[in-house]
């Protein structure tokens, strides 16, 4: 048996054994000290009670990691946005958010940009704490919340952008219903930051948080369906819903949506020196459309009472559902809605991630949408892909649109008429938008994307979204451009960006340092792995150096190239040789032989 360090988490915590993080939202409920604590200019920071309340407000502290010297951080904050189902935004809602950026969110470089993430948000980066009050207060007041950005409660809801438009389904819709549902309270969100009431939006129904809040972030996505040429319907999951705490699936039956399955357990984040995985989530159930919202608010009540609240990296929902069962998961929500719950389909397929890019005609109303591929979601305008943000600020006040974000960290531009097209796509050109330093851009790095990294987030060893579009240069100069596979790279182990789900997850484990994970594959279906030996004892390729990277997938392209099947996937070929095969050719290859050399304990894997 492989050696492992126990997995012993603490659930149905008693108080007594509650850690600080718990303590700390009990007494100070989400208002506690951070209103004095912002208004406080005497120093950049907050203190630590402050960070952990202001989370759930949507903000977190961060510092500059290219002067990270002891003693001499330079503190800033990053502010995000809950947007969800990615929209859409007006034009009105656009220019605040442009013109706050233009005038709080400048790099080092003096450049300001707008950052959106796989989870549908707009992030403010390089934000100063003075200007922190205004941002938050400008926003709400324009119906754009950061309430829900972050913390311990249910995070942006995702749904797919397209949807909106469907003559089929709206689960976009549904999106939105679950996050003003799951929406935390508004009185203390007002209080703290001193927003006009009669200019905020209260829910009518919402989720009873009470005091601690949930056990840790929780996190929704809903898949959809579309009808192809033929009239049939499709899966579509563009939103990765397997990854989240808590998926929600269409149910095609006789070419009509009949139902949703409900997927709980999945999650990506992991920990270092801690058993901690990533997974996707387990068919829970199958409901109807009138009992959806009840029996997602059932499952997260159960999370609720059960997730650990003394050991923070076992609190999410997938911790319980490895060791308690789906099964016993299906009970405990059947006793709170006290009714049965229908079994899922366990065949069910959610479908590929779709992309959502170019031209998309709009099922209900006729009219056009433009899917804007943005390299890592950074709209900025001194990126070799084009002026990206005077791009897109012309394009809102330019044309009768509205703004969206895909759940690959796109932008979506809605509601555009035939007869302006032509136009619309010249301005596209006028821009640099559609090339690299000349060259269009290709179908590798269409498909691929990294999370922020350094330098504006704490937790990250290395660079990701900096490295990603260097690292496919790379792998276009060596040919692969046209390759229709993906790369995702997150900075460390909580892997926002996915990338395990991608042909190629690269995730950080020190600065210019990348682990290798394979298994995945460019739809989304599969959930990548770590190079475990065939003993289960030790890990292959956890450190690969920066410059090395590019190499290690030009040899494993290369092996799929020569062997795969006709039609076959580099993801698909890999998960039919198996990852031992994968091993011993890397062991074999002269230029990877030598990273293959030294291996790491993977004592911290759950099986």
């Amino acid at each position: 048996m492989p050696n492992r360090k126990p997995l012993t988490p603490n659930f149905n915590t008693p108080p007594e054994k509650f850690c600080k993080e718990e303590l700390n939202k009990i007494a100070s409920g989400l208002t506690g000290n951070v209103k004095a604590d912002f208004e406080d200019l005497s120093r950049d920071d907050v203190v630590w009670e402050t960070e952990a309340l202001a989370k759930s407000h949507g903000m977190y502290l961060e510092f500059n990691r290219d002067k990270e010297a002891a003693g001499n951080k330079e503190w800033i904050y990053m502010l995000r946005i809950s947007i969800p189902g990615g929209g859409p935004l007006t034009r009105l809602q656009y220019n605040i958010v442009d013109d706050l950026t233009e005038k709080f969110c400048k790099d080092p470089d003096g450049q300001a940009s707008i950052r959106l993430t796989n989870r549908q948000n707009i992030q403010f980066h390089w934000v100063k704490k003075q200007n922190v009050p205004l941002i938050v207060k400008t926003l709400a007041e324009s119906g754009m919340n950061t309430l829900n950005g972050c913390g311990d409660n249910t995070r942006n809801v995702m749904g797919c952008p397209i949807d909106h438009f469907s003559d089929v389904i709206n689960t976009n819709a549904l999106a939105q219903k679950c996050g003003s549902y799951f929406q935390l309270p508004i009185e203390p969100f007002i209080a703290v930051w001193q927003i006009d009431p009669n200019k905020i939006r209260k829910p009518g129904e919402s989720f009873n948080y009470g005091k601690n809040l949930l056990n840790r972030k929780f996190k929704i996505g809903f898949s959809t369906v579309y009808k192809d040429d033929n009239g049939h319907l499709k899966p579509d999951n563009c939103a990765e819903v397997l990854s989240d705490d808590m998926g929600v699936v269409p149910v095609i039956k006789n070419n009509k949506v009949v139902k949703y399955q409900i997927y709980v357990g999945g999650g990506q984040g992991e920990r270092n020196g801690k058993p901690s995985m990533a997974c996707l989530a387990k068919p829970l159930a199958q409901v109807e459309e009138k009992d959806l919202v009840k029996t997602l608010d059932a499952v997260i009540q159960v999370h609720k009472q059960w997730g650990d609240r003394e050991n923070r990296v076992w609190a999410r929902v997938k911790f319980v559902v490895k060791v308690m069962g789906i099964d016993w998961y299906r009970e405990q929500v059947e006793k709170v809605l006290g009714a049965k719950l229908e079994l899922p389909d366990p065949n069910l397929d959610p479908g590929p991630r779709h992309m959502h890019h170019g031209w998309i005609k709009q099922a209900n109303n006729g009219l056009w949408a433009f899917g804007m591929y943005i390299e890592n979601g950074r709209i900025i305008d001194n990126s070799p892909n084009g002026k990206l943000k005077s791009l897109c600020r012309h394009l809102m006040n330019t044309y009768p649109v509205e703004f969206m974000i895909t759940p690959n960290q796109d932008a979506l531009f809605i509601n555009l008429p035939e007869n302006m097209k032509a136009a619309f796509e010249a301005d596209l050109k006028e821009f640099g938008f559609g090339e690299r330093n000349g060259k269009p851009y290709s179908a590798l790095r269409l498909l691929s994307g990294a999370c922020v990294g350094r330098n504006t987030c704490r937790l990250t060893y290395t660079d990701s979204e900096k490295f990603e579009p260097e690292l496919v240069d790379q792998l276009e100069e060596m040919g692969w451009g046209d390759l229709h596979e993906s790369i995702g790279i997150t900075g460390c182990e909580r892997q926002c960006f996915r990338p395990a789900t991608k042909t190629f997850g690269l995730v950080g484990s020190g600065f210019n340092r990348y682990q290798l994970k394979l298994m995945g594959s460019e739809d989304g279906r599969h959930q990548g792995l770590p190079m475990l030996s065939a003993d289960g004892n030790s890990i292959y390729l956890k450190s690969i150096p920066r410059e090395r990277v590019a190499q290690v997938i030009d040899v494993l392209l290369k092996n799929w190239k020569t062997n795969a099947k006709s039609g076959e996937d580099v993801g698909y070929f890999h998960r039919r040789i198996g990852m031992e095969t994968i091993i011993n050719y890397l062991k074999e290859n002269p230029t990877t032989a030598d990273l293959m050399v030294k291996t790491l304990p993977a004592d911290c894997i759950i099986d």
